[in-house]
């Protein structure tokens, strides 16, 4: 096939940062109008490979080619120039700016030097009705949802006349409706002429949009497929290398007492007389739609919020919880759903958010024993099995699923007594999946008690020993391992009573 075929190719691109080689001698091809998936486990390479075609890196090896003629980037700049443009997962906006500033950031129409704000406001609201949004151009961007801020970036592109978009993880913050409005968009922006690239761990993402699907594994290329022609099993294999035969390793645990319990805690305006236990060994499920105030009752649980009524017991006795420092000391540990903004110091070492919460433990007269500390840190790094060169490392330079890792880990270095995962394998890939629920198995199996929020209806029905779901603020059904089946729980899930599941 001609070159001139592809909108996009790069051969053999080879990305080489100190210790570790980023990309090895990867390729792909985009075809004009076409949305093409990227798949790969976190740290395939994928990110890197990005900012390679954005113009943020530059390979060391390797040519890249635009309708068959090849291409330099100096800079972002130029890449911008050439029409291509990226969506992150985590959107890079300047949120007390308006909606107009963020989408003409560096690139304002100006009339001999002087800013067009009323050009620039149409232009962005006419972007912003293209993709039925219901906000202005004038709103500032810090109040919008992930969703609509993600709108933003899409105009954003729009506006640069982008012919090449690629869209890093878009739905992982999303809920379903936001997806399939994400979904549409992305289709109308190929059928108006652009060609994307859409990565994401969401099988589901793949088969709704793309015709092809190309994996990398371990910083390399391992093929392109049609999206008809390849299996589930034949992908997993692909991106880890290996099959993964049992995807919920949950082993048999002999559950014993009572850890910790709840009784009608109410937060007013949030959730209402909340009641549920957890026993050692257990993994307790605690699923529901958006909006069904699970987050909400475990960080009060962890003491981030405050409740107005209710009790809470530890091992039989009453507790009192103001503050995550005092969770923290009576035994009970946070695994949050944000794990970049609320679980971890992105730019500090990992073996200091490792030894964050007990770094006064871990010295005398004031002074942390740094050799102690290093120490610890290693140890749980291991124990969890985190992919890093050394604890030194950046948080930010992991991939998504070892930082869930470490996150993990810091919550290990308490003693603890009861674990609250909150969306543990929310935005990490089928490879580390396996990997955190071979963790959780293996602390169930130690005794601690776990509380796992999840929206993944698989997972709640693969990891959990019992489900407790919720509705709108209150628990609405219970159910066993044995006796737990999807309708189940979305009948429970969508009734606003106990009362209303049973009928």
């Amino acid at each position: 096939m001609e070159l001139s075929e592809y909108v996009l190719e790069l051969k053999g691109i080879t990305k080489i940062f100190p210790g570790v080689k980023a990309l090895d001698h990867v390729s792909f091809q985009l075809k004009p109008g076409e949305i093409h998936a990227l798949m790969g486990e976190n740290g395939a390479g994928k990110s890197t490979f990005i900012k390679v075609i954005t113009g943020v890196h530059k390979a060391e090896e390797g040519e890249m080619y635009l309708d068959g003629q090849k291409v330099d980037f100096k800079g972002p700049k130029d890449a911008q120039k050439a029409g291509i443009a990226a969506i992150y997962q985590h959107v890079t906006a300047y949120p007390h700016l308006s909606v107009t500033e963020n989408i003409f950031m560096g690139h304002e129409i100006k009339k001999r030097g002087i800013i067009q704000w009323k050009e620039m406001n149409d232009l962005a609201d006419s972007y912003l009705q293209e993709l039925n949004a219901d906000f202005k151009s004038t709103a500032e961007m810090g109040a919008l949802s992930v969703a609509q801020q993600q709108m933003v970036e899409i105009a954003k592109a729009i506006s640069m006349k982008a012919r090449i978009i690629i869209m890093d993880e878009p739905t992982a913050a999303l809920t379903k409706n936001e997806s399939e409005q994400l979904y549409k968009i992305t289709e109308k922006l190929r059928d108006d002429g652009a060609s994307i690239i859409f990565i994401s761990h969401r099988f589901e993402d793949m088969y709704r949009l793309a015709t092809r699907v190309t994996v990398f594994r371990d910083s390399q290329y391992i093929g392109s497929y049609d999206v008809n022609g390849i299996t589930n099993a034949d992908l997993i294999k692909a991106m880890v290398g290996r099959e993964i035969s049992d995807m919920y390793p949950k082993p048999e645990v002999k559950i014993g007492e009572e850890v910790f319990r709840v009784e009608k805690l109410t937060r007013m305006g949030y959730f209402k007389d909340v009641s549920f236990n957890v026993r050692k060994g257990e993994i307790l499920g605690l699923t529901g739609l958006v909006g069904a105030g699970r987050t909400e009752t475990v960080q009060t649980i962890y003491g981030v919020e405050h409740y107005d009524s209710g009790k809470m017991y530890l091992n039989g006795q009453e507790i009192t919880v103001k503050n995550p420092s005092d969770a923290l000391r009576q035994g009970i540990g946070l695994l949050p759903e944000d794990r970049q903004h609320q679980g971890l110091i992105l730019d500090w070492g990992i073996g200091r958010n490792i030894t964050l919460t007990e770094i006064a433990s871990l010295g005398k007269n004031g002074m942390t024993d740094e050799k102690s500390e290093r120490a610890k840190a290693k140890e749980l790094a291991e124990r969890v099995d985190t992919k890093a060169v050394t604890i030194f490392d950046k948080a930010s330079s992991l991939s998504g699923g070892n930082q869930q890792k470490i996150v993990v880990a810091k919550i290990l270095a308490s003693d603890l007594k009861v674990i609250i995962l909150d969306e543990p394998t929310k935005g990490v890939d089928v490879g580390a999946k396996a990997e955190i629920y071979e963790i959780m198995g293996e602390l169930a199996k130690q005794g601690y008690a776990i509380i796992m929020i999840s929206s993944e209806m698989p997972e709640i029905l693969g990891m959990s020993d019992r489900i407790v779901v919720m509705c709108e603020g209150k628990v609405t059904g219970e159910l066993k391992r044995g006796e737990a089946a999807q309708e189940e729980i979305l009948k429970f899930a969508m009734a606003r009573s106990p009362k209303a599941a049973k009928n």
